[in-house]
């Protein structure tokens, strides 16, 4: 098998721009054989082309034979039931972000991929850009030392009252299971977890419909504890113009910052814990080298689809394995619980106090609705 045969379930705008990737010949080892999408005239545009069979149900998709390989752009809701089908089948899953809304599901459909012979990963796209793939190498080289704080100011995902009213599922509890969290940030907190760690509890204050007129968070702040006494602060937001994507990382060592498309590193000579105790003077401060790293940014989506297929065709690592989708859904899960609670919450959380909350916002919302 010189490519893998791909169908592709959800065909909205992420499923039509993997669609348009495979077709630009962006993913060489990829070729699309199929499309699923429950509104068949989304699909008139597919239908072009020859080769690529339709459905509107994706069991039936399964059953026709003519994929090796799925990958499911969704809503959030359904990447679980829909991965889990394919993995009983042994079919190969690449899952759009998040993995899931909560983090039962995934760890549910991590045990389907533990049984199966099939491959699972998700598109954290975001993993290919090689300054948060410098700043990944620089800690975990140890090069920067013991880790102290993580704070990641990311407001630049500015959306309009127009974004929302876009479709009825946006910003809701039923039809995304979140906001700004779910829909916009699940990159930067696997990123978070992928660069510094995962912490072990999380203090947050997430605001509901602050800027917008929506019932889910559009406004959120995140600190979080680590075990060996490090912190980290995450700010994210729809509603903040000009926004800011500003990522700074400080350890014993020294520290990076990531802005404005380039990697900053300073490096103490000395480790601040030995100058601190050493130094015989009271306002000095440790010499240090400054480094500065650019490159340019890949598209990121069709990447991930060729290290995939790559996987599949020939044992090669994936540039995000499924199984890690959990990560980044543990975190935002419990600034969830962390908000609703008005307490501290525990990594791994409560899985039933978290959906029960959960259910709680749905039901409430859909009788706000009827």
């Amino acid at each position: 098998m010189e490519k893998i045969r791909l169908g592709i379930i959800g065909y909205g705008n992420m499923g039509r721009g993997h669609f348009a990737n495979v077709m630009e010949g962006k993913c060489p080892s990829v070729e699309v054989t199929a499309v699923c999408d429950l509104v068949e005239e989304k699909m008139d545009k597919a239908k072009e082309y020859p080769g690529v069979a339709t459905f509107t149900d994706y069991k039936e998709m399964l059953d026709s034979k003519l994929v090796d390989a799925v990958l499911i752009a969704t809503p959030h809701y359904d990447h679980p039931t829909i991965a889990i089908e394919c993995l009983n089948r042994n079919i190969h899953v690449i899952t759009d972000k998040p993995a899931g809304v909560y983090a039962r599901q995934v760890r549910e459909m991590n045990e389907a991929a533990e049984k199966s012979n099939a491959k699972f990963g998700i598109m954290f796209n975001q993993r290919t850009n090689p300054l948060y793939a410098k700043a990944r190498e620089i800690v975990q080289s140890g090069e920067l030392g013991e880790l102290k704080r993580m704070v990641w100011i990311i407001t630049n995902w500015y959306r309009t009252q127009a974004y929302y009213d876009s479709g009825t599922w946006r910003a809701t509890w039923n039809g995304e299971g979140g906001g700004v969290l779910l829909n916009q940030a699940p990159h930067n907190l696997d990123l978070w977890q992928w660069i510094f760690g995962m912490p072990k509890r999380v203090r947050a204050f997430c605001d509901f419909g602050k800027y917008h007129k929506i019932d889910v968070e559009d406004d959120v702040t995140i600190f979080a504890e680590y075990a060996n006494g490090a912190t980290a602060t995450f700010i994210s937001t729809t509603g903040e113009a000009p926004g800011t994507n500003r990522l700074e990382i400080s350890g014993d060592k020294g520290k990076i910052v990531i802005e404005h498309g380039k990697l900053c590193w300073w490096k103490l000579e000395t480790p601040e814990r030995e100058f601190c105790f050493t130094a015989t003077e009271g306002f000095i401060t440790p010499n240090c080298t400054y480094e500065e790293f650019s490159a340019p940014v890949p598209e990121g989506h069709p990447e991930v689809l060729e290290a995939f297929a790559q996987s599949i065709l020939n044992g090669t690592e994936m540039i995000a394995e499924g199984k890690e989708g959990i990560n980044s859904l543990s975190i935002s899960n419990a600034a969830y619980l962390s908000t609703w609670t008005n307490d501290w919450a525990e990594i791994p959380t409560d899985e039933a106090l978290f959906e029960k909350y959960l259910n709680d916002l749905c039901a409430k919302e859909q009788a706000k609705n009827s």
